[in-house]
């Protein structure tokens, strides 16, 4: 029986791929692929490549961008990352936590996505 493997791809839609460009390298600090398809930023994240992408609907119809999706980014310290944002002026959603995969966030990006970070224990 075919089945579902796990995430493959993740995008946003944002109004502004510039302003979402900025946001996710220069304030985040993710690293655009080298190549991306026109009307969108494809980020070089792994094992799961995530994307910003112009908008395919109407977004000004919710004040809930995602609301209802979980969006986890790993990283190599959540309280840093954490630190750091408040720093660049993010609005922080929670601050980090003890979870069941270890210290994690949440963060609004500028379009209002809620993003939470996580710290990855390598094993």
């Amino acid at each position: 029986m075919p089945h579902l493997i796990g995430p493959d791809f993740i995008g946003i839609q944002v109004e502004d791929i510039e302003v979402a460009r900025t946001f996710y390298t220069g304030v985040v600090g993710l690293q655009p692929a080298r190549t991306s398809p026109p009307g969108a930023v494809v980020f070089d994240t792994k094992p799961v490549p995530f994307a910003v992408r112009t908008p395919v609907v109407n977004l000004r119809a919710t004040d809930k961008l995602g609301w209802g999706i979980a969006i986890w980014f790993g990283c190599d310290d959540a309280d840093a990352l954490h630190d750091h944002l408040v720093n660049q002026g993010v609005e922080i959603e929670f601050a980090p936590k003890d979870g069941p995969f270890g210290r994690y966030f949440a963060f609004r990006d500028p379009f209002g996505y809620s993003i939470t970070a996580h710290t990855v224990v390598k094993s």
